[in-house]
């Protein structure tokens, strides 16, 4: 058989199996394959896919994309969505198809979320050469666009010989299937080898399972850690995507509801407690609470525990300010735990380290005042949310209205959608999760343009979930003008497949968030609203809007549109276009949902501060008083967590 064809076959029979609780779980490592097919890759992986699916179409299932980036998004999504038990391989043609793989490549790896990228590369043999699309680098001539992707890859190979297959793809679902390691794997195809018959060993063809290494934590890291929070008076525990992807929301639900000890939540960690939860203090940092963030700033101890202590979280490191507070960090990822000087590293599965400390405590609690502090800050911000929901009847809603009556619109068990704009911040600290599952912004690499493809990779996942007597889920994505221009083509997927797919598209003529951004540094929104070039002055700032129609360009795609006209009833029209669009036949494709509003009104603040540096001279006012204010958060930064 061919290697290409070796290479279908093999993946359709690798399996992952997750032990929780005692009990395993064993799914299809890769249930399927995107392919854009070029010179690279039709005769290869292309005719494999073609072979397969006229022999049988469950061996490999082959998808449609309309952009390799998006592909790689589509297989994100269904990864978290999965936990990263399952992800989709991509195969792509060589030179521009496989560069087009880059971003995707860096939005998994940054999130620790698995991918199998399969680029097609340039003839080993170097018969045909130059070939179509491809690189010279006159100081080295074994380097195509594919090396690109080593410092974007937890893992990269080249099959430069079939033989190489065997050692290449073995290493690969290793580094794939490994919690600790995961992200983006990446085995560069030349087209000749592709198409290069060879004797294929039964046992590569043999089923495989790749079990998830779950690692216990050690005694003795227990003890301190136990030891640690004892004698702490004011202890916080900050919870990321780890403790969701170690299924271990209802274990850290019994500790706190043991302990007393309040969580504050990462983007990625949002769900591993309902928002309502005695205990949960919400968003955490710069785009968090004011709640989680004044307790943050008095806390003694800092109990990690699956984060990855992004910027964001630990608000430039500026959210602790006791003097004398401390950091135990608990991740299966050793560059985790032991981030930012953490005095107690603790490397270990989130679920099976808090059964462990919560054996370890005994009858430890916290003290009332703390308690009673965390109700106070809880009731407080539950107040300024409600605000920031409740419709002021004006023509152009705020973003904060939007997001109050998609929410309300929607079930416990559906799922939103988001990854970069001025969304992600006000979902974080504002969206009232109800389920683990129900919350999927991608925020580690904060991709415009991920929102729609990635939504359609969670929406694939949950279809296969209710498929196999889970929940039903709708897939809701709220997406802003800039990053639906940025990569929406995805929706002639939805389309062509008939995958009901909701989008909640907010019109607000720019980019809001940079828009924002930019007057906080003293730079008035340059160059972040469409409008029309003013030629005197060559400025984008003051010219007409853009005569540009989404909802239009939407319909054009074969998309149902839903328009929401401005006016006084704007918010109880978008919920009830919500609640329409729910109950559309399930596969009667995309909807998309069209609101214009003011990006000029701002979300409630978090009482917090993300560090973006500010021209230390400027010929602006503006500019000046922003580098004063700069300098003054500066001042309160940390060096180390510690």
């Amino acid at each position: 058989m061919t290697v290409a064809q070796a290479v279908v076959e093999y993946l359709s029979k690798q399996y992952t199996v997750d032990s929780i609780g005692g009990q395993d779980y064993r799914e299809r490592l890769i249930p399927g394959t995107f392919g854009i097919f070029g010179h690279g890759n039709v005769a290869g992986v292309g005719q494999a896919l073609k072979q397969y699916q006229q022999l049988d179409p469950t061996i490999m299932p082959y998808y449609q994309g309309r952009n390799e980036q998006a592909q790689a998004h589509q297989a994100v999504g269904y990864a978290r969505h999965t936990r990263r038990r399952q992800t989709f391989a991509i195969s792509t043609s060589i030179g521009p198809g496989s560069s087009n793989l880059l971003t995707g490549a860096a939005l998994a790896t940054t999130n620790r979320l698995p991918v199998l990228l399969l680029p097609s590369d340039t003839f080993a043999t170097r018969a045909a050469d130059p070939v179509l699309q491809q690189l010279e680098q006159p100081y080295a001539y074994d380097i195509t666009v594919n090396d690109a992707f080593r410092p974007l890859s937890k893992f990269f190979d080249r099959v430069s010989r079939p033989e190489q297959l065997f050692s290449a793809f073995h290493h690969g679902l290793r580094v794939l299937t490994d919690p600790a390691e995961t992200g983006a794997v990446t085995i560069s195809l030349p087209q000749d080898v592709q198409a290069e018959a060879f004797d294929v060993p039964e046992e590569f063809l043999a089923e495989r399972e790749w079990r998830i290494r779950r690692p216990d934590a050690d005694d003795e890291d227990i003890r301190r850690a136990a030891e640690a929070i004892r004698a702490a008076k004011r202890p916080l525990i900050i919870a990321g995507g780890g403790v969701l992807y170690a299924y271990a929301n209802d274990e850290l639900a019994r500790f706190v509801e043991l302990t007393g000890i309040p969580v504050g939540n990462t983007q990625a960690g949002v769900g591993v407690l309902p928002w309502d939860h005695k205990f949960s203090l919400g968003a955490i940092g710069s785009t968090g609470t004011t709640a989680a963030n004044a307790i943050a700033a008095e806390a003694d101890l800092i109990i990690g525990i699956g984060t990855r202590y992004e910027d964001f979280t630990t608000a430039s490191r500026t959210a602790f300010q006791n003097p004398d507070v401390k950091f135990i960090n608990i991740n299966v990822a050793a560059i985790d735990a032991y981030k930012h000087g953490s005095s107690l590293p603790i490397v270990a599965d989130a679920r099976k380290a808090l059964i462990k400390l919560k054996q370890a405590l005994g009858g430890y609690r916290i003290g009332a005042d703390l308690e009673q502090q965390i109700a106070t800050e809880k009731a407080r911000w539950n107040t300024t949310v409600d605000a920031a929901f409740d419709t002021r009847f004006t023509p152009l809603p705020a973003q904060n209205e939007i997001i109050g009556a998609t929410s309300r619109a929607m079930d416990a068990q559906d799922v939103v959608i988001c990854a970069a704009g001025s969304l992600p911040g006000d979902l974080h600290k504002m969206w009232r999760v109800r389920d683990p599952f129900g919350y999927h912004v991608e925020y580690a690499y904060s991709c415009m343009g991920y929102e729609i493809p990635g939504g359609l990779g969670v929406k694939r996942a949950a279809l296969a979930e209710a498929a196999n007597g889970g929940a039903q889920r709708d897939v809701v994505v709220m997406v802003g003008d800039g990053s639906y221009l940025m990569m929406h083509t995805e929706l002639v997927t939805a389309v062509a497949e008939r995958i009901k797919l909701i989008v909640v598209l907010i019109q607000n003529h720019g980019y809001a968030s940079i828009g924002s951004l930019s007057e906080s540094l003293g730079s008035q929104r340059f160059g972040t609203q469409y409008r029309a070039l003013d030629e005197e002055h060559h400025s984008f700032d003051d010219g007409e809007r853009l005569p540009v129609d989404l909802a239009l360009n939407a319909e054009s795609l074969g998309v149902k549109v839903i328009r929401i006209e401005p006016g006084e009833k704007v918010i109880a029209e978008l919920e009830q276009a919500v609640r329409d669009a729910k109950a559309a036949p399930e596969r009667g494709g995309p909807i998309v949902i069209h609101v214009e509003s003011d990006p000029l009104l701002d979300a409630p603040g978090s009482e917090s501060w993300w560090d973006v540096p500010v021209s230390q001279v400027s010929e602006l006012d503006s500019t000046k008083q922003a580098f004063q204010t700069y300098v003054d958060h500066k001042s309160r930064q940390r060096k180390l967590l510690g």
